[in-house]
Parts: C-alpha cells; sequence; structure tokens
C-alpha cells in the first residue's frame, strides 16, 4: 500500500508540474480564417493612370497599413496580371508585406472583361495566360496567399455575348470552364513550391447559385466565393445558408459592403456601420463561413475610409470583429491535472483543450458564457465578466469517482496547504 501511495505521490507532482510549467500564448485569433479588406478602386482602376507614378508609393502604404491595422488577414488587390501592370502589382505586393499581410490576387487579364483597351482573349488563351503568369512571377507569391485567375468570371469571355450561363445557356461549359481554372492554378503553384488556395473565383450569387452543385464545388475545391450585395443583414445570411446546403461546401463571402445604390438607401456613417454590426454579429454564427471580404477601402459608395484617409464610423466596427478579445486559460480534473480533449464553447465558438489543457477562446463583449465538457466529466458552466478577465482555470468533476481519485484529491489538497 505503501508503495502505491508513493506512486500516486510522484504522479500527482509530476501533473501538477506539468500544468504549471508553461504559459498560454493569449494572441490575437482572428473570427474567421481569412479577414479581407478590397482596395479595387486604386489596385485596379489607377492602374494605367499610376503605372509610372512612384509618388503613388505613399497612397499604397497608407491604404495598406490601414487595413493592417484593424485586423484583417489578408488585403485584396485587384491589379490585373498583364505584363504591362506586373510593376503596379509588385507595388502592391511590397506593400502588404511591410505590412505582414496575406494578398488575395483577385485580378484578371484585361482582356478578358475588355479593360484598358486590350484585346478579347479566348477561354484557351484565359487557361494557358494563367499559367505563365504564375510560373513567372514566383517572387510575388507567399505560402498563405489566394489567387482568383478570373474573380465574376462571368463577366467576360470571347464572345459579344461572353460566357455568362445566365445567357448563354451552357451551365455545363462554364462548369468546366471554373474546375479547369482551378487545375491550371493548382499544377501552378505546385510547380513554384508555395502554398497558395488556388480556387478562390469569385462569383455573383445567382451565378453561384445556378453553377456551384455540389460536384462542381468538390472539384473546385470545396469552397464557394460569392460576390454578394442585398438590400438586409437577413437576406445576407439566408442566401449564404441556402448556398451552403445547394453546393455541400464552405462560404467565403467574397465581396459586400453598404450602401450600394438601388439596393440599399443612402446610409449616414451611424446607419452605415449599424448594418455591418448586425450582418457580422449573424455571420459570427456560421461555421461554415471561412472568411469575408469587405468590399471597398476607399472610393465608392462603401467605403470604409474617406478620401483624405480618415476612417469611417464603420472601421470601427470591422477591427472590433477582425480583432476580438482572447480568453485564455486550462481545464483541470479535480487534483489539478490537465484534461487533453475537453471542448471549450461560447455561443459563436469551440475549441479543444491542448496537451497540457489549454485553450484561447476568441470572444465579443464583456460578458460571455463558457461551457465547458470532456468524457466521464460533469458539464460545466462558467461565466467570464469584463476583457479583463484574460485568464481563467476551469476545473472538471468526475462523474464517477474511484479510491484513486479520492486518494488524489486528499494529496493535492495537503500538497496545496504546504506550499500555501
Amino acid at each position: 500500500m505503501r508503495k502505491i501511495f508513493s506512486i500516486l505521490f510522484i504522479f500527482l507532482l509530476f501533473s501538477l508540474s506539468s500544468v504549471t510549467a508553461s504559459t498560454v500564448n493569449a494572441a490575437s485569433y482572428p473570427w474567421w480564417q481569412i479577414q479581407s479588406v478590397d482596395t479595387m478602386k486604386y489596385s485596379r482602376d489607377t492602374a494605367a493612370e499610376k503605372l509610372n507614378d512612384s509618388s503613388f508609393d505613399k497612397t499604397i502604404d497608407e491604404q495598406v497599413k490601414n487595413i493592417s491595422e484593424i485586423g484583417a488577414t489578408h488585403v485584396a488587390i485587384a491589379t490585373p496580371y498583364d505584363e504591362k501592370f506586373i510593376p503596379f502589382l509588385t507595388r502592391w505586393v511590397k506593400a502588404a508585406r511591410k505590412y505582414n499581410l496575406k494578398v488575395w490576387f483577385r485580378g484578371n487579364f484585361s482582356g478578358w472583361e475588355g479593360w484598358f483597351g486590350f484585346p478579347k482573349i479566348t477561354m484557351e488563351e484565359h487557361l494557358a495566360k494563367t499559367k505563365d503568369f504564375i510560373l513567372e512571377n514566383k517572387n510575388l507569391f507567399v505560402d498563405g496567399d489566394i489567387f482568383s485567375a478570373c474573380p465574376e468570371c462571368e463577366n467576360g469571355g470571347p464572345e459579344t455575348k461572353g460566357i455568362d450561363p445566365r445567357r448563354t445557356g451552357d451551365v455545363e461549359g462554364y462548369r468546366r470552364f471554373l474546375i479547369e481554372e482551378t487545375k491550371t492554378a493548382r499544377e501552378a503553384f505546385k510547380t513554384i513550391n508555395i502554398k497558395v488556395t488556388p480556387n478562390f473565383i469569385s462569383a455573383n450569387g445567382d451565378v453561384a447559385k445556378l453553377v456551384m452543385d455540389q460536384k462542381t464545388t468538390a472539384e473546385t475545391g470545396g469552397v464557394v466565393v460569392i460576390d454578394h450585395y442585398v438590400a438586409t443583414p437577413e437576406k445576407l445570411v439566408s442566401d449564404i445558408k441556402d448556398l451552403e446546403k445547394s453546393s455541400g461546401g464552405k462560404i467565403f463571402l467574397g465581396e459586400f459592403g453598404v450602401p450600394i445604390p438601388g439596393i440599399n438607401d443612402p446610409m449616414t456613417e451611424e446607419e452605415q456601420a449599424a448594418w455591418i454590426k448586425s450582418a457580422l454579429d449573424k455571420l459570427i454564427l456560421d461555421k461554415d463561413l471561412i472568411g469575408l471580404n469587405y468590399w471597398v477601402n476607399t472610393g465608392g459608395s462603401t467605403q470604409l475610409w474617406k478620401e483624405d484617409g480618415s476612417p469611417r464610423k464603420a472601421v470601427a466596427v470591422l477591427n472590433d470583429y477582425f480583432s476580438p478579445n482572447v480568453l485564455s486559460g486550462q481545464v483541470v480534473n479535480d487534483y489539478g491535472g490537465a484534461i487533453t480533449g475537453a471542448t471549450v464553447t461560447t455561443k459563436s465558438k469551440e475549441i479543444v483543450t491542448d496537451s497540457s489543457g489549454k485553450f484561447a477562446l476568441i470572444y465579443r463583449g464583456n460578458n460571455i458564457t463558457v461551457t465547458t465538457k470532456a468524457p466521464g466529466f460533469k458539464d460545466k458552466v462558467t461565466a467570464v465578466g469584463s476583457p479583463t478577465d484574460k485568464e481563467v482555470k476551469i476545473t472538471l468533476v468526475k462523474q464517477n469517482k474511484n479510491i484513486f481519485d479520492l486518494i488524489l484529491e486528499a494529496l493535492a489538497k495537503f500538497f496545496n496547504s504546504v506550499i500555501l
């Protein structure tokens, strides 16, 4: 019996020392895998005008810096992929790296829609140009970037009426082209050995609903990207839910923002901020929404920053979601041993404890309720107050205790009383 007691005591000492040996890193965690802001009005629309204007670098730097400071993980850059514009694109990418942002490349070849007077190109030419662009510009990309070969591909094409399946009726042909675009980009990035997500081919919400069935979604990587503008937050959420069901995939909200003339009434700064907050309050509850890209940073009716760089009230709202509070802590048993694999859940997030029983969970607001569960233990509900309550220890009680559990509890109490 003395030998068993000694073993239990040594086990207890080891358990307690391992529990207190490390500290949770309560670094910021994003709500979504991808939190992006779009720069199209400046990174694409001014590409020809500012191509050789070095003073424009100051504008690029200021805009990218603003986006980084609200907690974005990515910046969406829409500069065309034509050789002519590579120097301009490079300047935007350089700014993104300076501020530790990944890039969502969502430009296109100018000939697809006829931008800047470029002649139209065919689907075959688009595929060949996509491959060449990636292989010849390896220096632009880093692991974690996102690449779209043909955003809103339905808006272009070689024929007078383009390839929009709503007009042509050729839904299967459109699907094949998206699959081939994804395959081409994926193989090119594999060749240059850079881990870039290649399947973010965004579409108007109606086009995505028509085209992205479960087979097409699976063959293009399991993510459906929609550029979607609607009148109400409720409509935005319900449309996303419907597409999740019909496509069987995850959703990335490639463009959203308010107000859009013809869809939304004119909005004050306060009304814009309130609409965005209402939408994000609902979107954070959707576990199949992997990210979103706000359109646009500056230069449009939905802009976050005014032309002089000063923030509108919506900036603070987006920052609140892109940079949430972090609750870190540890889940232990009755005698202080770490519980691995416990689930710690709030209304909108769930995380599993690591091998030391540690967790870091993001949340919003000043008061939240955390539910902790582990097999063989009683569930526990913990109330967390202000954001200053950053560290918690959650003790779970075993459902059925045996003699060894009782001995370990007694030893733990004795050990702690000696230390104190």
